[in-house]
């Protein structure tokens, strides 16, 4: 059997590249100053940016419905988006680039077209009615036969639509070359039909171009916001205007809700699902979900706070770095930051299952140098509080704070709030106890001595005692002697010896193993001998100025396999993985502990902890 016809898109070996397609409009613009009103190719700019504001349509509606602290109650498909429909919706705008190649070249065959009247009200009557007799129609019979009982055509083109589980605005783009072809031929009858009676005008083609784009991202939006009360009102009204609950039902059965978005033709057509309107009235009330674990995180800066799948999905699905396209919204994010900081509360960002589990990550709207003001430790504390109370009252099961949430300076890793709140059911999780066991096990065995900095904090203190129980002499670099002997005197006695107090760094001029729990400057890290390994813990991760070294990454690890719905990556981590202290909360979660893990680090329990996350699936990073 060969290769259909227009089934796949013939730029799409081109990626990036394919927007130079557009060139040739925006040169011709360029080349005769389109802005200015004199010029005869003002059709071109006007051209451009009616496909600017189609592209930023669906990039609406698609932030709209990834806004899950907004619409979660009133998603139709519960499941997570996760990363394998991502990148096979990746190049969504497709079809905005042959529509704009079509459009150009019927401007280019009629002329006529190209001096349309700003504004003629009689056009959108009759625009209106040729949309229902003809586009309406057309495409009920088109996408019927494109689901025919001989599985051919579906096979060969729609099967790729229908392949995205989770309806999403970008999966309307998700579609063959000949169905857009088809599409965008269906769009302009109305628009045809309009100059054909002597009254189409620039206004008409911007308002039903983006009308019709706004219907199909809502019908594909996954968030039900068609209000019940609406049709309850105007019962006729449901025939009229399809919602997102209605087409999400196609995607699911394939054998119903065919219409494009007149669910009348449906009725005509006996292929309604009866389910529709019940499901409806459903969705638009709205059906609480309970998240079995909580990873609370909070925001690291301004860059970051734009890496969240309700700003770009897309970006957020790759881990993070900092990009020139990010630099124009930097001043929007900077007011957000400076809103969220007085008026707003934790909220969701994401979730994802795991084993039939629903997992979530909420955010502190608290960014990371907040969280050193001496001013803001009390209202960063209230938050975390709220979160925790919150979780408790739902019936969360485990919740585990994220980085500076549970700094020993801010509430003693936790300590603070099991102590105020000594009732709770949900167990709050610092999961520093599986962040220590990996960098541990990033140690190569036989390892005889480690330089240690940040000696003396909470995971300082578990690897320096965890190490020396092994028979591994620790250069625990502090300046407080009082400190060091205090955590000296926890290890049992015979292997107190393996404890030693540097305060110099040229201690370990010697030493291949660094274990970095405090910022290192580039002269700090020239006392390390070539061919050092630089372990890290310490937020953010030190700089990488050596050559001849090398450097770990932070503490993390692979979720299960089993994961589905994980669509957005954690920070700057890969597809699936995930912090050490998140991935320790998981672990508390699926092995059912019912302690809290907060304050110091059991050291007894490190290997436990750690053979505990292979069990469940979980691999180190």
């Amino acid at each position: 059997m060969g290769a259909a016809l227009l089934a796949s898109w013939p730029w799409d070996n081109l990626g990036f590249y394919k927007y130079v397609l557009y060139g040739p409009l925006v040169g011709k613009a360029v080349a005769s100053r389109a802005w200015e009103a004199a010029s005869p190719d003002r059709w071109i700019l006007l051209l451009l940016l009616l496909f600017g504001l189609r592209a930023l349509t669906y990039q609406l509606w698609s932030s709209f419905s990834n806004m899950l602290f907004a619409t979660r109650r009133r998603r139709v498909v519960r499941d997570g988006v996760d990363f394998d429909q991502i990148d096979k919706e990746w190049d969504w705008d497709n079809f905005l680039i042959l529509h704009a190649l079509m459009a150009a070249a019927a401007l280019c065959a009629f002329p006529s077209l190209r001096h349309l009247p700003a504004w003629d009200g009689r056009g959108f009557a009759v625009a209106l009615d040729a949309h229902a007799a003809a586009t309406e129609p057309l495409s009920y019979l088109a996408h019927r036969a494109l689901h025919g009982s001989s599985g051919r055509l579906y096979a060969r083109y729609h099967s790729l639509h229908h392949s995205s589980r989770v309806p999403q605005p970008f999966t309307a783009g998700l579609a063959t070359a000949l169905e857009h072809v088809a599409l965008g031929a269906l769009m302009s009858l109305p628009l045809a039909a309009a100059r054909a009676a002597g009254c189409a005008s620039v206004a008409l083609a911007f308002a039903y171009v983006l009308a019709f784009d706004s219907l199909r991202a809502m019908g594909h939006c996954n968030v039900e916001v068609v209000p019940a009360s609406l049709f309850r009102a105007i019962p006729a009204l449901r025939y009229v205007l399809y919602t997102p609950t209605y087409h999400a039902i196609h995607h699911t059965k394939k054998e119903a809700n065919f219409c494009l978005f007149m669910p009348l033709f449906d009725l005509l057509g006996g292929t309604i699902d009866r389910r529709s309107w019940d499901m409806q009235r459903k969705m638009s009330a709205g059906v609480d979900e309970v998240p079995d674990f909580v990873f609370l995180a909070h925001v690291v800066d301004v860059m970051q706070s734009l890496h969240v799948p309700f700003v770009m999905r897309t970006f957020a699905s790759t881990p993070f770095s900092v990009q020139l396209f990010l630099l124009p919204m930097w001043p929007f994010a900077f007011l957000v930051m400076l809103a969220m900081w007085v008026w707003s509360k934790t909220f969701v960002i994401s979730c994802y299952n795991l084993r039939g589990r629903l997992h979530q990550i909420w955010a502190v709207p608290r960014y990371g140098f907040q969280y050193f003001l001496p001013f803001a430790k009390d209202g960063i504390n209230r938050q975390i509080e709220l979160a925790i109370l919150r979780a408790d009252k739902m019936g969360v099961k485990v919740l585990s704070l994220a980085a500076l949430n549970k700094n020993e300076a801010l509430n003693g890793g936790g300590t603070l709030f099991v102590n105020k709140h000594p009732d709770l059911r949900v167990r709050v999780v610092h999961g520093n106890t599986l962040t220590a066991a990996v960098i541990l096990n990033e140690i190569p065995k036989g390892t005889a001595e480690v330089f240690l900095t940040g000696a003396t904090s909470k995971l300082g203190r578990a690897i320096a005692l965890y190490l020396c129980k092994k028979r591994v002499r620790v250069m625990m670099m502090t300046l407080s002697t009082e400190r060091f002997q205090k955590i000296q005197k926890e290890a049992p006695a015979e292997f107190q010896q393996y404890l030693v107090q540097v305060t110099k760094y040229r201690s370990a001029q010697h030493c291949r193993t660094w274990i970095v729990g405090k910022w290192l400057s580039p002269r700090e890290q020239r006392w390390a001998p070539p061919g050092t390994h630089f372990h890290q813990f310490v937020v953010p991760p030190i700089i990488g100025f050596r050559r001849d070294c090398t450097y770990g990454k932070l503490a993390a690890m692979r979720l299960p396999k089993d994961v589905r719905g994980l669509g957005a990556c954690e920070y700057s981590l890969e597809r699936g993985v995930v912090h050490a202290c998140h991935a320790g909360g998981v672990v508390h979660f699926l092995e059912g502990y019912t302690h809290h893990e907060v304050g110091a680090i059991d050291v007894d329990r490190i290997d436990v902890v750690w053979e505990a996350a292979l069990k469940h699936g979980l691999r180190p990073a």
